[in-house]
């Protein structure tokens, strides 16, 4: 007999436990196959990544409106058993009460966190004003509270990613993040022992994230040493998969060569991980 698939609330509360103690991997897919399969490897929980969804879509990370958003979220959500993390970039507004209207919208996906960046996609002035971010993130905790507080929020400070590699300014704000009601802090770009412990000295002993977008010597356990809670990888899966399918069109194109198609490990299938759910329409 097939076992009920967790609710919801269950896999909520399986994602705040697992931020109790301990470091776990979350990685990040970019549609719902990636997810699934992620899924079938075991892991406890998944994280979206704006700039995978947005390059499986034909647009640039940012460019996504809202609704697509939802929509993937819904999607993936509904297609796995296990928490999902939402990479909800800034809100989708820079006023703190549109954020709060848009994580309720968020919250009704059924993910079991989300993030809230601190950029503001101006390359003038790169990210908000203290005080304002300071102002959304309040925003976005008290939508969460008002929808009964079971969602996690992820305060992301994007220094090091808009040309503000300072880490004094990065704890700073994530401080003050914490202060503001995120459960979780997370400064993608942060790599350095020195970096990783200050940010998790200076918000202990709440949660901290880091990303890890390349190749690192480094392992979980290492990571787990720092006092580090949980470990992404943002857009990595997505790019390799980019990467693949970008050296054997171009070879394709200008050499009608086939010698770099891609090949699958050896006794693996993608249609073993998806549900045959409707009929191929064929007579047996």
């Amino acid at each position: 007999m097939k076992s009920p698939r967790p609710t919801v609330a269950q896999k909520r509360r399986v994602f705040r436990a697992l931020h109790d103690s301990g470091c776990f991997l979350i990685p990040n897919p970019w549609d719902v196959g990636s997810a699934v399969y992620l899924q079938s490897l075991g892991f406890k929980a998944l994280a979206t990544t704006s700039s995978g969804f947005a390059w499986s879509q034909g647009a640039c990370d940012g460019a996504v409106p809202l609704d697509e958003m939802l929509c993937h979220l819904q999607a993936v959500v509904d297609a796995t058993d296990i928490p999902i993390n939402a990479d909800f970039a800034g809100g989708f507004a820079a006023a703190p009460a549109q954020v709060a209207v848009h994580v309720r919208v968020a919250i009704d996906t059924g993910v079991a966190g989300l993030s809230i960046e601190d950029s503001t996609g101006n390359p003038a002035t790169p990210l908000y004003d203290l005080s304002y971010a300071v102002q959304r993130m309040r925003a976005a905790r008290q939508a969460i509270d008002r929808a009964g507080g079971d969602v996690l929020l992820i305060g992301r400070a994007e220094c090091f990613l808009v040309g503000r590699p300072d880490i004094a300014q990065t704890v700073e704000r994530l401080r003050a993040y914490a202060q503001a009601g995120a459960d979780c802090l997370y400064a993608p770009g942060i790599s350095t022992r020195e970096e990783i412990e200050a940010v998790v000295t200076a918000v202990a002993p709440k949660a901290v994230n880091v990303l890890v977008g390349s190749s690192t010597p480094r392992t979980l356990r290492d990571f787990a040493a720092l006092g580090v809670r949980r470990v992404s990888v943002g857009g990595a899966l997505a790019r390799s998969a980019w990467g693949g399918f970008m050296r054997a069109a171009q070879l394709l194109a200008s050499d009608g060569r086939f010698d770099d198609l891609p090949g699958m490990p050896m006794g693996t299938d993608p249609d073993a991980f998806f549900p045959r759910t409707q009929s191929n329409g064929w007579a047996d």
